[in-house]
């Protein structure tokens, strides 16, 4: 199971965990650097950079998407969770490519969207010492800053019970990780690299969180969208003994371009 798109998919996750929580526990499939609190999927933050420096020589350009944290969600908190994860992951690809501007553009759209869940004072200072870090070219400053985040904003979600808003968040950072994954993948394919795809495990937890929602929240068409979406990629995915081709991961960044499209267009 890959760990590049296991911590970049989740990293949002723990921001959003109820107060008190069980102890990790293990789910099937899923590599050591992903754990289980109260069925939400967490990440060890420092691993994300870790496994994306795997990457080095890609065109993080190329994998960027600075238009998410333009995107203004209308007020719906599923929608402003699933944007939410997408920003969040998307502030991961922005410090790898050593990016001021976006960084500074993500910890302002993060600022926006804790909010929209009630969470903004929790992210505020980490937030603006990662931006002025980024100013002075301080890049390791700003990897230990992000790893503050989750801890920080968790902390501050200690009078709310949102386990389902962390489950969006964590769906809408592996929207995009699967997005960003792909990109990558195509730059420079090999069958290595394109088996980081194959990710059964975290589309069956996705696929149960989903339909375990209520189904005032369930049937919302975003998330119907999303769940088809999951469908598709399931689909698209050959069999256990079977490489991953290169067509696979073009049809893979379609679905996955295609459901980011779908949720800008819920938010804008």
């Amino acid at each position: 199971m890959p760990k590049f798109l296991i911590c970049i998919s989740f990293v949002a996750s723990a921001a959003l965990l109820r107060a008190q929580t069980p102890a990790p526990s293990s789910e099937q499939g899923l590599p050591a650097e992903a754990t289980v609190i109260d069925d939400v999927l967490v990440p060890v933050p420092s691993a994300v950079f870790a496994t994306l420096d795997k990457f080095a020589h890609s065109n993080w350009r190329t994998v960027q998407r600075p238009e998410l944290a333009r995107w203004k969600p209308h007020g719906d908190q599923t929608e402003i969770a699933l944007l939410l994860g997408a920003v969040i992951a998307e502030g991961f690809v922005a410090v790898k490519a050593e990016d001021v501007a976006e960084v500074k553009s993500v910890g302002h759209a993060v600022l926006t969207l804790t909010r929209g869940l009630g969470v903004e004072q929790a992210a505020l200072r980490r937030s603006r010492s990662i931006i002025e870090h980024a100013e002075k070219g301080a890049w390791p400053a700003v990897r230990k800053e992000w790893d503050g985040v989750l801890p920080d904003v968790e902390r501050g979600m200690k009078e709310l019970k949102s386990e389902r808003l962390a489950q969006l968040v964590s769906l809408g950072g592996w929207l995009h990780g699967a997005q960003a994954l792909s990109s990558l993948v195509s730059q420079d394919y090999s069958e290595k690299n394109a088996a980081l795809l194959r990710q059964p495990a975290l589309l069956n937890h996705f696929d149960k969180q989903l339909a375990a929602l209520p189904a005032e929240m369930r049937t919302k068409p975003i998330l119907v969208t999303m769940r088809n979406g999951i469908a598709k990629f399931r689909k698209v995915l050959p069999a256990d003994d079977e490489p991953v081709r290169k067509q696979t991961v073009e049809e893979i960044a379609r679905v996955t371009e295609g459901l980011l499209n779908d949720l800008r267009s819920k938010v804008r």
